[in-house]
């Protein structure tokens, strides 16, 4: 069995909040994962008094920890709020501005993100919200750079999820990002979740149902997966598609949002990642059986996507790690 961890992660459950949400973060955070033969997370759930009435009074949480929690946590979680218009409890917003000040990476799923407005720790920041709330969102606080289109941003210590299924995305990022792409996308196969939904994906598509329903992408996505040590091009996707090159990137904006080769890229940065972390070495022999081409390639595109250079991702992420 794995040790325990001891990244401490804290969701914060308000009165109003939506259980979706805590049922995500428990899922992700708080379950044990002896399979991963690794230390997971340290989970609680914490709320004023140790109490909380969640959405629309289905239950009340009752007997968790109180607010002195969050002190003590690495990860701090932030749900929805019913009415964002409603100022937050004062409670909770001393709560993760005390959190913040001590460097604690603070997280919030949909609206979430007008309590970490109100606490003042996106002031300058990037940040998203719920497409339905981002213009009342933008109007109450100038302050933060809001990108309203995207499912989560992440902005170093401080990250925010767009809606309620984008916080299973965020939490999967997140779990990326602590413990490698291959762990989160065993997790992600255990929800029966894609784990491929990247941050910059379209929150919401305005897409009209056409006469005759295109075919899925999945078949394509799928045959390029298996084909990624080839040079593929676009034109090399949509002959597979069956379609010109210009639908292609349509289609590709419309169900992905993104361009067939910004997605081809970042799946050859992927798999060159589970490469590191299973024990390959030599960039160049990486490079080939990715696609990615040359090792200064490879180490660009990783830098790109991760932040890191392969001998750091690898001493982070790989076997040894």
């Amino acid at each position: 069995m794995p040790k325990e961890s001891s990244h401490r992660v804290v969701m914060i459950a308000g009165d109003g909040s939506n259980p979706f949400e805590m049922g995500v973060a428990t899922e992700l955070f708080g379950l044990r994962r002896p399979e991963l033969r690794r230390p997971w997370y340290d989970f609680a759930l914490a709320a004023p008094g140790g109490r909380a009435r969640m959405h629309l009074g289905f239950f009340t949480l009752a007997d968790v920890a109180d607010l002195g929690a969050v002190d003590a946590a690495d990860t701090v979680i932030v749900p929805n709020r019913p009415d964002p218009e409603t100022p937050a409890d004062p409670e909770i917003l001393a709560a993760i501005r005390r959190a913040n000040v001590r460097g604690a990476r603070l997280m919030s799923f949909c609206t979430g993100a007008f309590t970490l407005a109100e606490a003042g720790v996106l002031d300058d920041r990037r940040a998203t919200t719920h497409w339905k709330w981002a213009e009342a969102f933008t109007a109450r606080y100038p302050r933060v750079r809001l990108e309203p289109d995207v499912l989560f941003v992440d902005d170093g210590t401080v990250l925010t999820a767009a809606g309620s299924a984008a916080a299973l995305d965020l939490s999967l990022y997140v779990i990326q990002r602590d413990h490698g792409a291959e762990i989160a996308n065993a997790v992600s196969r255990r929800l029966v979740f894609t784990g491929h939904r990247e941050g910059g994906q379209r929150q919401f598509v305005e897409r009209p149902v056409p006469e005759i329903p295109d075919a899925s992408l999945a078949p394509v996505l799928e045959w390029a997966r298996r084909h990624l040590d080839q040079p593929l091009a676009v034109t090399d996707l949509a002959a597979r598609a069956a379609t010109s090159a210009a639908t292609l990137h349509r289609r590709f904006r419309a169900e992905l949002g993104t361009t067939p080769l910004a997605w081809l890229t970042a799946e050859r940065v992927t798999l060159a990642r589970r490469l590191i972390e299973r024990g390959e070495h030599g960039l160049d022999r990486i490079a080939a059986r990715t696609g990615l081409g040359t090792g200064a390639n490879l180490r660009l595109q990783l830098r790109r996507h991760t932040g890191l250079s392969p001998s750091e991702y690898r001493k982070r992420f790989g076997p040894a790690a």
